[in-house]
Order: C-alpha cells, then sequence, then structure tokens
C-alpha cells in the first residue's frame, strides 16, 4: 500500500488571537484570520486572529493589513506599494480568491477575512511570496520590442486599429494573481510558462512592429511552456484588472495552427 505523507511544517495550526491596543470593545468591528509563516523559524504555519476596529480603519483589506502592523502587530509581513491597484504588489488570497488587497473593499467580504499568500508558491515569510521564478517565466518571453528593419527617424508607427489589438494585454501588471490560481501551473510551474507570461507573449506577438514572430513562436513550441493549459479559466476568473489570459493563450495557440497549414 503507498503510504503519502504531507510535506514538513506543511499543517497550519491554530495561532494568537489579537485584540485592539487600547483593549476597548470596537463598535464595529471584523475579524481577520491571517496566514502566519516563517521558515527561517523552523515551526509550522499558524493563522492568527486580528480584531480590527472598522470605524478607524480604511474600506480596502489592505488599510486592514497595515492597520494591524501599525498598532497591534508589527512582525506582520506583506508586500505593498502604491496602493491603487496598478504595483500587483499587495497580491494574495482575500476570501479564497486571488486579488489585490488595495482594492478589495472589506465589505465584499460576509463574516472573518481569512487572508492567505498566493497558492502554490514558496513563502519567503507570511504574506511574501517568492516570485523568482514567476519573474524569470517573464523574462524568457523576451517581453521587449523586436525589430530587424532600420530605426525610423522618429518613432514605430502604428494605425489606430493596430494598437487596439493591444488593449487588453499591456495592462497587465504582473501581479501573478492569475498564474498562482490555474491548477496546471501548481503541478508544473518549472516548465508552463502560465497564464501571466503567456498573456505577456502574446502581447508581443499582436504588435505589428514587432518582427521576431517565428523566433516567439518557436520558443513556445514545447508540449509544457504552451500546451499544458487546459482553458480552466481560473486566471480569467480572478484577474484584478478584468483581462482575459485565457483568450490570449488560445490566440497563441491559432497561431500555432496557422503557420504549420
Amino acid at each position: 500500500m503507498v503510504e503519502f505523507t504531507l510535506p514538513r511544517n506543511s499543517k497550519v495550526k491554530k495561532g494568537k488571537v489579537w485584540s485592539s491596543t487600547d483593549g476597548k470593545k470596537p463598535k464595529r468591528s471584523k475579524d481577520f484570520k491571517v496566514y502566519r509563516y516563517d521558515p527561517a523559524a523552523g515551526e509550522n504555519p499558524r493563522v492568527d486572529i486580528y480584531t480590527v476596529d472598522l470605524d478607524s480603519c480604511g474600506p480596502m483589506v489592505l488599510d486592514a493589513l497595515i492597520k494591524i502592523k501599525n498598532e497591534i502587530d508589527p512582525t506582520l509581513a506583506f508586500r505593498r506599494s502604491c496602493r491603487e491597484g496598478i504595483c500587483g504588489s499587495c497580491a494574495m488570497n482575500v476570501g479564497g480568491c486571488n486579488t489585490l488587497a488595495c482594492t478589495k473593499a472589506i465589505t465584499d467580504i460576509s463574516g472573518a477575512v481569512a487572508i492567505y499568500p498566493l497558492p502554490h508558491m514558496p513563502v519567503v515569510k507570511d504574506l511574501v511570496p517568492d516570485l523568482t521564478n514567476f519573474y524569470a517565466q517573464h523574462a524568457s518571453v523576451d517581453p521587449f520590442l523586436q525589430t530587424r528593419t532600420a530605426e525610423p527617424e522618429t518613432e514605430w508607427k502604428q494605425s489606430p486599429e493596430e494598437r487596439a489589438r493591444l488593449d487588453g494585454l499591456y495592462e497587465c501588471i504582473l501581479c501573478a494573481c492569475c498564474s498562482t490560481s490555474c491548477p496546471s501551473y501548481w503541478w508544473n510551474s518549472e516548465r508552463y510558462l502560465g497564464p501571466a507570461a503567456l498573456l505577456q507573449s502574446y502581447r508581443w506577438l499582436a504588435d505589428s512592429r514587432d518582427e521576431a514572430t517565428g523566433e516567439r513562436l518557436d520558443d513556445l513550441e514545447d508540449p509544457f511552456r504552451l500546451y499544458r493549459c487546459h482553458t480552466i479559466m481560473n486566471c480569467t476568473n480572478t484577474c484584478p484588472k478584468g483581462l482575459n489570459p485565457a483568450q490570449a493563450i488560445g490566440q497563441i495557440k491559432q497561431m500555432m495552427v496557422k503557420r504549420k497549414t
């Protein structure tokens, strides 16, 4: 009989229950169940519960995390920067869905708010995932304009119609919400590029100014890099910018077929 065992430090245990620093019962409060894990400590991850006074807190989940760090528990680790849904730094799993903490309203979630790091990624600490492989995959698709013709005196021109083909592609902020929601990426992230990198790849394949289409498609001609996508659509459902990585991947597959006919 085959015996399956969980990896070391994989079992999440109960953590500490924190209250507001002044000890007073707030009139309007909400509990936040936050994943805590420090690989350097050698202990199992835990879930701490923080009670936050909503009357002295901003409306977004990120506001609550900042309040927790500033007023309740300064050891909590998470990434954030712009607070405007532009940088993608505060991507995490909130209420069971990958999203940006800065654009996720606290009132969108009924009951306690469960906050975990992006799934199936190594954890640096608490809510901070290790995105080294994710960024390396993005770099591998050569996300920049490649041309062979002489550089024009002014700029590379596009018609309005050609420019419109890039809508829904260039807006990606590389938050990794889509890739970390994809089961195919969970199990094959070392070989499958994932929705984010493939969306970026198609952004240049669709660019009328780019002249490396053949090389880009050759690079994707692999059983895993592109074709591990099974159109599950989690990527599209979770994208906080409303983009459609699954459609972009489908377009790449069509380009693969057309060049062989």
